[in-house]
């Protein structure tokens, strides 16, 4: 009885773990999840890490918005991120810093 009730425990952690977990917008992963994740570093920095680095800033998805469309390092020392990652539109680099920036 007791293995039952800590396996239902268990797996309902586990449920409650992946339910509360953000998926990456289909146009993140193909345009930038060869090199970002939202939770860890990859060859650029975890976006939850963007989004705190600039939380409080009144223009942050301003100027996550120009730092996306021109490249750069950004202070991140992880290496150049070419302009426009991999060919993302405005529209797409738009959407997606909304979504780094409404991170938790």
């Amino acid at each position: 009885m007791k293995t039952v009730l800590v396996s239902l425990s268990v797996a309902g952690l586990l449920l409650a773990g992946s339910a509360m977990a953000v998926d990456m917008p289909a146009d993140g992963r193909a345009k930038c999840g060869a090199c970002h994740a939202i939770d860890r570093k990859m060859v650029g920095p975890a976006w939850k890490d963007v989004a705190a680095k600039y939380k409080g800033q009144a223009d942050a998805e301003k100027t996550l918005i120009e730092h996306i469309t021109k490249g750069g390092q950004f202070g991140w020392k992880m290496g150049n991120m070419p302009p426009k990652g991999m060919g993302a539109s405005d529209a797409q680099i738009a959407s997606l810093s909304k979504f780094i920036m409404d991170l938790k």
